[in-house]
């Protein structure tokens, strides 16, 4: 049996036990022990489908190969456009490995479209009776995926927090008309930061009074600080290296690069746990927008979240506090736990820490980074549209950018897959403004995208339009607590 260790150090569980608590007792977040290599071979001609439920039996020990299937197809069958799940697009010399293809148009459907049918598995094995409630803080796709992969499932409820002024209104209006029996959506008035420091603040203050217990419920997470919820995003690197390798782009055993747009960490660590587990990565390019903390922290090895915070036209990547970059922290200075828990306790204390020459050594070695402002953003999302005809959301233009400045700076001959995270849609009037026109407000402006350019709208995000707004609850961000309370109630 494999066990998963708290990065702080203070708490070792097994893969369901993980999934169910979501954050260790003592504020790190369970990290897997070892990992265990694929036979990449053996994976070339598997689908989509059955990639996932491969990697994710390796990774999550505990669940059977029938299990695992069955959990994947259960997940994914019907609702995304193809059974292909996330199908590869050749753009000029470069692969974008579209991710926007699931229920709400956004990359957080491959992994949250699998993690509540995780959780009721893990709770099955725990042997648990309690009610699941699931705590969740947006940027803006994370909240409607979790509301659509959680929505009327037995035994749980979710309460989901979003950045107030922080969300497109496309995005706004997927969680607010977002209909289930057992969903609570409620604004927070202040950034993603914030309402993500709420939800861990919820956890630690369950830790010590356990309030929920006393109302027979077990608090988790839908966020990436949940195993369950970062694992399965490791699959579509494999996936997407298998598509090329069929193609005959790239030898089996070729290294590739992968650029990723990312604020939390999450995606991008996704990644790295392929690396360990046998994908041949050359480098993994990590691509910020104007809050570019990572960026900094990559190339000088010092975190420091006391700086401006930037309200950009990439909203879900707006983010200051990276949870997920302490689980690389953890495995990159060879599990020290007690290193980990100080950096934290710095990050919390003083705003900023320093990585040990270890790790700073490694990510320049196995990472690049680079940043975008809105300006480029803009900039090249009317450039690959007109030269290229295709159309990035704002997202992945950061991404499209940086890739652009890696091959002119660093450029390593490899191919490179960048991941494409969101519908352009998503984002219609900041594309549209990219595009050189006046978006209309609201929901015209998809309409406006759509003659303009002939893309197709998303369904799910064209029949929005027409439903009710269900949820309109905001609280100030030092009553998260006292909300989550009364709603478990």
């Amino acid at each position: 049996m494999k066990f998963y260790q708290s990065t702080r150090g203070g708490a070792r569980a097994t893969a369901w036990e993980a999934i169910l608590e979501g954050i260790a007792p003592d504020g790190g977040l369970y990290t897997p022990e070892e990992f265990s290599p694929l036979n990449i071979e053996e994976m070339l001609e598997l689908s989509a489908m059955d990639i996932s439920a491969r990697v994710l039996t390796a990774l999550l020990d505990g669940f059977s190969a029938e299990e695992m299937t069955r959990i994947v197809r259960e997940g994914y069958a019907g609702k995304f456009e193809t059974d292909e799940l996330m199908p590869l697009v050749k753009v000029g010399d470069a692969y974008v490995l579209e991710l926007f293809r699931g229920p709400t148009s956004a990359f957080k459907d491959v992994a949250l479209s699998l993690l509540p049918r995780l959780m009721t598995a893990s709770r099955d094995k725990a042997g648990a009776r309690e009610e699941i409630a699931v705590l969740t803080a947006t940027s803006g796709d994370t909240g409607k995926a979790a509301l659509e992969g959680f929505c009327d499932v037995p035994g749980t409820r979710i309460v989901v927090f979003y950045p107030e002024d922080g969300v497109s209104d496309v995005q706004k209006a997927q969680m607010q008309t977002q209909r289930g029996g057992n969903v609570r959506v409620c604004a927070v008035r202040g950034n993603f930061d914030d309402a993500q420091t709420g939800v861990k603040a919820i956890f630690a203050d369950d830790r010590e009074h356990r309030w929920a217990a006393q109302a027979k419920t077990r608090l988790s997470s839908a966020n990436s600080i949940n195993l369950g919820r970062l694992a399965p995003q490791v699959a579509y690197y494999f996936k997407s290296y298998m598509d090329l390798a069929r193609r005959g782009e790239i030898a089996m055993g070729e290294e590739v690069n992968f650029v990723v747009p990312t604020g939390n960490f999450g995606d991008i660590l996704a990644g790295d746990f392929a690396r360990r587990m046998g994908l041949p990565v050359a480098k993994l390019i990590c691509a910020s927008n104007a809050n570019n903390v990572l960026t900094a922290f990559i190339r000088t090895g010092l975190y420091d979240r006391r700086r401006a915070f930037h309200k950009t036209a990439s909203p879900s990547m707006d983010i200051l506090v990276s949870s997920n970059l302490e689980r690389y922290l953890y495995l990159e200075s060879g599990r020290d736990a007690a290193l980990v828990a100080r950096l934290m306790r710095e990050l919390t204390e003083k705003g900023a820490y320093t990585a040990p020459e270890g790790v700073r050594k490694a990510l320049s070695e196995r990472f690049w980074a680079g940043c975008a402002d809105d300006t480029d953003t803009f900039r090249t999302i009317a450039r690959v549209w007109h030269e290229l005809g295709y159309l990035l959301d704002t997202h992945t233009a950061v991404a499209w950018s940086v890739y652009e400045r890696f091959r002119q700076q660093d450029d390593n001959g490899k191919k490179t897959v960048v991941l494409a995270t969101a519908s352009p849609y998503k984002f219609a009037a900041s594309v549209l403004t990219a595009l050189g026109k006046a978006p209309a407000p609201g929901f015209a402006a998809l309409d406006e995208l759509n003659a303009l350019t002939g893309v197709p709208v998303p369904k799910n995000l064209a029949a929005i339009r027409d439903l009710p707004v269900l949820h309109t609850d905001a609280v100030e961000k030092r009553d998260m607590l006292s909300y989550v309370k009364e709603a478990i109630r």
